[in-house]
């Protein structure tokens, strides 16, 4: 049982802890069994991840942003706000597609400055101010925009839209995506043996070499499964531009929560901001950083899904903040902030995604689907709540223990089950 529990972590455990990994599953299952087949056909799930990909986009920064314990109402106005500039520069101004994003990214960071001075530096609420930039970059896009739809060219288009190139003799699959599904096998592998190499160079604990085969050969099964759906789809199709930058961020942002003294700030802010100052942080940057990254974040889900769309609408946005939130939730935040992770985003985002294109897959109403999606949520954070009040930490969290230990770092300590746990701390 203990070589068992060393596939996910230390810990292991009970299967009521690996939560929302088998809702994913078991969403997968039932809507592939509802569909006839439709879920996890290629051409559905490209189009899934070219449509939803502004929800995982969003809760990379929406993350970080309840970790610090604090919620961002505004990300979908601010993305449409973005968006409809964006647009407005490429078809009235004339700007080139590299230089109308860059316009967005600046917006973007202006926008986050923005929300984030009055968080950080006057402590006004962050449910407030961003509450405040809801209406007012709504009413900018809807002002800016005359309410009307703008459409961009195609070269921009294949930012949310396109494409990865094919090449090479005709194999029936994108051959472009074959390539990148091998490469990604060969990362996985050559990770596990690094880090199997610097656990026996520091003379540490080894686990049995099965674990790591057998871990590993896991994702190279799941690497496997998603380089045929990508690549088996309609033809013209392959591996979608959108999720490349999905990609990237995920894993640079991966990296900076769990890797960087800037990410751990955030985690010792939202577990507890007054022992965090007393031990140097400084908050207020902490805070602004935090913001200011959700609003770019923001911009640039805006920007990816003008591109897919073909043209910013004055509708574009609404309800995404929601989507954000609920996809962090799902993946196992907590309420109460200094919990988290981006890999659990990322799985709540898949959940959200999934269940969404599921449903309508199967024809329900679009007032139905909202009140499923929000049943799911509710139960989301119950599930949440209740594991903790159990003592049961989540599998991603050892997951990613488990990875760190690999490499040398030391494991997190573990987070207080309850705000009754902290070191309460008041400052002079």
């Amino acid at each position: 049982m203990k070589h068992l529990r060393q596939l996910f972590g230390s810990r292991g455990g009970n299967p009521g802890q690996y939560g929302m990994i088998i809702a994913l599953i078991l969403i997968i299952a039932i809507f592939e069994g509802l569909t006839h087949g439709l879920t996890l056909n290629p051409t559905n799930v490209i189009n899934v991840f070219q449509q939803y990909c502004y929800i995982l986009i969003l809760a990379l920064g929406m993350v970080m942003v309840i970790i610090a314990g604090h919620i961002d109402l505004s990300v979908g106005s601010v993305a449409a706000f973005v968006g409809i500039i964006v647009a407005q520069a490429m078809s009235e101004w004339h700007w080139d597609w590299w230089q109308a994003v860059l316009l967005g990214l600046v917006i973007g960071a202006l926008v986050g400055a923005w929300q984030g001075f009055w968080v950080a530096f006057v402590r006004v609420p962050a449910f407030i101010v961003t509450l405040a930039g809801q209406l007012i970059f709504r009413g900018a896009n809807q002002l800016i925009g005359n309410s009307t739809s703008v459409a961009v060219p195609d070269d921009y288009q294949q930012i949310g839209g396109g494409f990865i190139p094919d090449f090479g003799p005709n194999t029936g699959f994108s051959n472009g995506t074959l390539i990148l599904g091998l490469v990604t096998i060969a990362a996985l592998i050559w990770v596990e043996a690094r880090g199997r190499a610097r656990r026996r160079k520091m003379r540490a604990e080894l686990p049995p070499l099965w674990v790591s085969v057998v871990r590993t050969g896991i994702l190279v099964l799941v690497t496997l499964i998603g380089t045929y759906l990508f690549a088996a789809g309609s033809a013209g199709t392959s591996f979608p531009i959108v999720a490349i930058i999905t990609g990237i961020l995920t894993i640079l942002y991966g990296f900076i929560t769990r890797n960087t003294v800037f990410g751990r700030q955030v985690y010792a802010v939202g577990g507890n901001a007054n022992a965090a100052a007393l031990s140097g942080v400084n908050i207020r940057k902490v805070n602004f950083f935090v913001m200011a990254n959700m609003s770019l974040l923001a911009a640039v889900a805006g920007m990816v899904y003008v591109g897919y769309a073909g043209a910013s609408g004055p509708a574009d946005g609404t309800g995404w903040e929601l989507d954000a939130i609920a996809a962090v939730f799902v993946g196992g935040a907590a309420v109460s902030g200094g919990i988290g992770t981006v890999a659990g985003s990322i799985v709540g985002a898949l959940v959200m995604a999934l269940l969404a294109n599921g449903l309508q897959l199967i024809n329900v109403e679009s007032n139905l689907q909202q009140i499923i999606r929000g049943l799911v949520l509710l139960l989301a954070v119950a599930f949440d709540v209740y594991s903790k009040t159990q003592g049961r930490p989540s599998l991603i969290g050892n997951m990613f223990n488990q990875f760190r230990r690999r490499e040398g770092e030391p494991a997190e300590a573990v987070q207080p089950q309850s705000i009754d746990d902290q070191t309460k701390v008041s400052l002079p």
